[in-house]
């Protein structure tokens, strides 16, 4: 803009040209014997005050290029041309460099405008807070409604399966647990038979009093053999389930009963390693004491100290069972033990023992006949350990209040009919 050719730059070469002619004529009329050799020496020490005056003079200017000239002396027409042109260039040059800081009043406008549209680009934007921001789980869930969306069929195939898996292990809840019930129904029948009553079934009826539904039994063996063959029939039906345990348990107690003792051990013994006795430890209990009174008959049998010696040691087990109440149980049993193996000091140190923890004031026994049963005993094997005592507690018609084997015996049997555990084996 500033390069092109308008009426200003016009001015300037015609002046060059007017400057140019002058100087051609001043060259014509000088001396034809002057020497340019001579002049030169002149010129240059001209120059040098001058540059001395003005350090600071542009050596780009028409008076310095002048000088250059005069010092060079004559030029001839090319250099003339060159040196006019080498001007002409150097005032546009000065005239470029004073307009360069300057713009028009439009341009100043326009970069103040693109630079605040350039400050708005480069600033960061603002980012609105969505739940997504504030909650990851949010945004995983999106993340797997995404890919869920581009992988339906394996969606769908996986959660068809799943599908099957749970209606497989739905059914075969169900059908478990309907067997479960089957199960306990038929050792609610067997446990019924054992407990059965004994007597007339034709005379058990009367249409005057309320109908009965415990069965009835006309001997002890009949209602032994019944409950006996429905405990075998839970076990052959429902084999490794807690019912089949149970009726395994309970057909060692009525084998027992029978005298058949190897087959009462062994049914112990089942019971004893069963996973039902792992988990429950009453259970496990049941079985230990069952095995002592098993090992107890044996001694009868022969090889007494033998079996006396097996009989101890599940009694043991049995006070060291985590069950309320088996622990003075096992001690009652252990000094029975001691007694017919003729050790009568431990037997009396035993049953002190037992007296002492069920008579505690204040505290309710699981087993509340097994404090009368010990004191009894204790009194018949050291009369001095106890004090005296004027009518028992539970109304007993011996001398001192004292009960009689028989009626120890009737006690025990009362007492295992609500549910609490023999407090002497069969004779």
């Amino acid at each position: 803009m500033a390069d092109e050719p308008n009426e200003h730059d016009e001015k300037p070469e015609a002046a060059d040209e007017e400057h140019e002619s002058d100087s051609a004529k001043a060259d014509e009329e000088a001396p034809a014997d002057a020497s340019p050799k001579g002049d030169a020496p002149k010129a240059a020490a001209k120059d040098d005050d001058e540059d001395e005056d003005d350090e600071e003079e542009d050596a780009a200017s028409p008076e310095a290029i002048a000088k250059r000239v005069a010092a060079l002396g004559e030029e001839d027409e090319i250099e003339k041309i060159a040196r006019a042109e080498e001007k002409k260039l150097a005032e546009r040059r000065a005239k470029m460099r004073k307009g360069k800081g300057k713009k028009s009043g439009l341009e100043a406008a326009a970069s103040k405008r693109l630079a605040k549209i350039g400050a708005k680009a480069g600033a960061p934007k603002r980012t609105v807070a969505t739940a997504v921001d504030a909650d990851p789980l949010i945004e995983k869930t999106q993340q797997l409604t995404k890919w869920a969306k581009q992988n339906r069929r394996t969606v769908g195939t996986v959660l068809a399966a799943a599908a099957a898996v749970a209606l497989a292990f739905g059914g075969y809840a169900y059908v478990q647990r309907k067997h479960e019930a089957a199960a306990s129904e038929e050792l609610a029948k067997a446990v019924a038979d054992e407990r059965g009553r004994i007597g007339d079934p034709d005379k058990a009826k009367d249409d005057d009093r309320p109908v009965d539904p415990t069965p009835i039994f006309k001997t002890v063996e009949a209602r032994r053999d019944s409950a006996l063959a429905k405990y075998r029939d839970v076990e052959s039906k429902f084999p490794k389930t807690g019912a089949a345990y149970l009726a395994r348990l309970g057909e060692g107690s009525l084998l027992l009963d029978k005298h058949e003792v190897d087959g009462a051990i062994a049914a112990f013994t089942d019971v004893k390693a069963s996973p039902l006795a792992d988990a429950d430890s009453e259970v496990r209990g049941r079985a230990l004491e069952g095995l002592g009174f098993a090992y107890e008959l044996k001694a009868q049998a022969g090889d007494a100290d033998k079996w006396r010696d097996e009989a101890a040691k599940a009694f043991r087990d049995l006070e060291n069972t985590d069950v309320t109440g088996f622990k003075e149980l096992g001690m009652y049993h252990q000094a029975r033990v001691a007694e017919d193996k003729g050790d009568k000091t431990k037997a009396v140190e035993l049953l002190k023992s037992v007296v002492e923890r069920t008579t505690k004031p204040g505290e309710a026994h699981p087993f509340p006949y097994l404090a009368q049963v010990a004191d009894e005993r204790l009194r018949a094997l050291d009369p001095t350990a106890l004090p005296p005592k004027v009518g028992g507690p539970m109304g007993g018609g011996g001398p001192g209040g004292q009960m009689n084997d028989a009626q120890i015996k009737a006690l025990i049997e009362q007492m295992k009919k609500r549910g609490g555990p023999p407090g002497a084996p069969p004779k």
